[in-house]
């Protein structure tokens, strides 16, 4: 957390999972008071960073300067505080879903005689290349519907992950990680946890 110009008149920028600007407000005994949300890919400055604001920080222009602060890492949206831990249990904790796919991806290559290096190589710049493609498209549906060909080999893989529930699972880990940043707002903060 930093704050700036001291005492009361103090503005404040939080980074804290599940604390709301509110809580931010009171504790610290200022008006102005911004949370924001930033994922790793800041250190490449690819990062989705959510950002609201109490009344006292927008109109003291410290949303306008955590926009630029965090531009330069990245994309910043401004997100009402209700959504605000669904953001994070999706976005900022989405890329860690990705790195378990990655890392299943591989397992599946090496399974099937892929060497560990190659199989870890492919699974990274998939996502990549993937990633990369799906900002073409209005939908990712469109993009599995390219690769998918009638009978073919794609659509066989699809249905084994729709029969292993992985639609619902991705879906479980969002609910889950939002949950928890509830949590964390009303305090029920345990060590390592983000």
């Amino acid at each position: 957390m930093a704050g700036w110009a001291g005492g009361h008149s103090a503005g404040y920028i939080s980074t804290l999972a599940g604390v709301t600007t509110g809580t931010l407000s009171r504790c610290l005994g200022s008006e102005r008071a911004v949370r924001a949300m930033p994922s790793l890919a800041a250190t490449i400055g690819r990062s989705q960073t959510a950002l609201t604001a109490t009344p006292g920080a927008e109109a003291a222009g410290d949303l306008a300067f955590a926009q630029g602060l965090f531009g330069a890492v990245g994309d910043t949206y401004r997100i009402p505080e209700h959504l605000f831990d669904t953001f994070t249990g999706m976005s900022a904790s989405g890329l860690a879903y990705a790195a378990v796919f990655a890392e299943a991806l591989a397992d599946g290559g090496v399974r099937m005689g892929l060497p560990r290096p190659l199989a870890n190589e492919l699974a990274q710049k998939l996502l990549v290349s993937g990633g990369e493609l799906l900002a073409e498209r209005p939908h990712p549906a469109m993009l599995k519907d390219e690769v998918c060909s009638p009978g073919g080999t794609t659509i066989a893989g699809i249905r084994a992950l729709e029969g292993g529930n992985f639609r619902r699972s991705v879906i479980d880990a969002v609910e889950a990680a939002t949950r928890r940043g509830h949590e964390l707002g009303r305090g029920e903060r345990e060590t390592g946890d983000s």
